[in-house]
């Protein structure tokens, strides 16, 4: 594992990257502080409060101080990496949260929280004029309004369905850009679609078509970030053979076009995603 702290403080920002393997031993750990993580490549197991979750390219790890943990990984050999906020006792207080949105354990991918996720991860590679710390807090604070509405999820998938749905995910994400519906990502996991379909969307947390969109979105979100590009070559590299598809399903994840969430990445900007924030929670 390596650990590059980024940024300390009330809000402290840590990069992790894992190489661990399914023949990797495991050990219980514990949060030394609330935290949420974002999960911007490969995949792992989570287990704490007697409940398991898988975690893909694009979940949250919310993980509450104190409480003890155990990671796996058992469905592939290593390459996860993650971007970490740990949050002091005060900057919690002021998000009035009830304490279950800090017990969440895993959060599938949610379009309003990959695209800020990857602002988050630019933010942190110099990529933007957002502060690291601003873009930290935009993602806690959407996460929380996301949580507030959210359901709890009971994994009961046994250990062959869960690596059938994880290598699943892995497969749809290296192939994001390519054009793939049921059928095909049926026959690739080696189930019927119906079957696949129920036991993608019991693991994962969404189904297999929000999975491919949401892989999407992260890319076009991390190509704005870099710029360079159009916002037609961001659709097509990104897998949006349509357009107006890739506007209209941006729009409604960020809050703000293409062109809108690029230019909110300068400074002079900036106002564009904040007020789309402030929108969204009003």
């Amino acid at each position: 594992m390596t650990v590059t702290p980024l940024r300390h403080g009330d809000l402290s920002v840590i990069d992790y990257r894992c190489r661990a393997g399914p023949d990797s031993p495991t050990r219980v750990e514990q949060h030394e502080a609330t935290s949420l993580a974002y999960v911007r490549r490969g995949s792992f197991g989570y287990r704490a409060r007697g409940k398991s979750c898988e975690l893909v390219a694009g979940s949250l790890l919310v993980g509450h101080a104190d409480d003890e943990f155990v990671c796996t990984h058992e469905h592939h050999q290593g390459g996860d990496e993650c971007l970490a906020f740990k949050l002091q006792p005060a900057l919690l207080a002021g998000f009035r949260a009830t304490p279950a949105a800090w017990r969440a354990g895993g959060v599938p991918p949610v379009p309003a929280l990959v695209v800020l996720g990857e602002l988050a991860q630019a933010a942190a590679e110099g990529r933007s004029d957002f502060g690291v710390d601003e873009a930290g807090l935009l993602l806690v604070g959407r996460y929380l309004s996301v949580a507030a509405g959210a359901r709890p999820d009971h994994l009961q998938a046994s250990a062959r369905d869960r690596r059938r749905a994880v290598e699943a995910a892995l497969w749809l994400d290296a192939q994001a850009h390519e054009e793939i519906d049921l059928a095909a990502a049926a026959t690739q996991a080696g189930l019927s679609p119906w079957h696949f379909l129920r036991l993608f969307a019991r693991v994962v947390g969404v189904t297999p078509h929000q999975y491919l969109l949401r892989a999407r979105l992260r890319r076009a979100a991390r190509l704005l970030a870099q710029g360079g590009q159009s916002v037609t070559d961001v659709a097509l590299a990104s897998g949006f053979a349509d357009l107006s598809n890739f506007v209209r399903s941006f729009g409604r994840a960020a809050g703000v076009s293409p062109g809108g969430f690029a230019r909110g990445l300068r400074s002079s900007h900036a106002d564009a995603l904040l007020g789309a924030e402030r929108a969204r929670r009003h």
